[in-house]
């Protein structure tokens, strides 16, 4: 079997294809929607590289399985309209998130005040992946507007950007690293 080829030149005039061979502008909201999520794939790509407890570790790397679906998803064309299933996304992994996002929020200090992005290393990363989120769902709520989009993935998309806001939290506590607070009379 040969090496297959990095470069295809197909995308030199600005177009790209997706799932089903639909050619559309690379600036296309579709092509923004499924670019953002790989984007945030990335990023935490970049977060779990960080001392974390393993089932922490665990969890990113099936966040990014679960991302790579919904960017497949995301990248197939739905030229009639029709509710369409997430092929590998289900009411579990988003049960799976919840109890994450509840057992990793038992072990913080209750919230008094708004918490600025930073502090260690890890959590400032981990805000950056929320924003990030954030970003991919105003982008998929954008695409919605023109397309129907399974509930499942802003679902999985709002409850990841929580996880990433606790873990965030947890990494400064877990790195005795103090928490920033919002001071509104800085």
């Amino acid at each position: 079997m040969s090496k297959s080829v990095i470069y295809t030149c197909t995308g030199d005039t600005g177009l790209t294809s997706l799932v089903g061979g639909k050619r559309v502008k690379k600036n296309d909201i579709r092509i923004d929607a499924y670019g953002d999520v790989d984007e945030l794939n990335s990023q935490l790509g970049y977060f779990a590289t960080y001392s974390m407890p393993a089932e922490y570790k665990d969890l990113i790397i099936f966040i990014q399985n679960k991302l790579f679906n919904i960017g497949a998803y995301l990248a197939t064309d739905n030229p009639n309209n029709e509710p369409t299933t997430v092929y590998g996304l289900n009411d579990g992994d988003i049960n799976r998130l919840e109890t994450a996002i509840d057992a990793i929020d038992a072990q913080l200090p209750r919230l008094s005040n708004f918490v600025l992005p930073g502090g260690g290393r890890a959590a400032a990363t981990a805000h950056v992946c929320r924003c990030v989120c954030r970003r991919c769902e105003r982008r998929i709520i954008s695409l919605s507007d023109e397309s129907m989009i399974n509930p499942l993935v802003l679902k999985f998309i709002n409850r990841l950007s929580d996880l990433m806001f606790v873990l965030a939290r947890f990494c400064n506590i877990n790195e005795n690293v103090d928490e920033l607070f919002w001071n509104k009379n800085c």
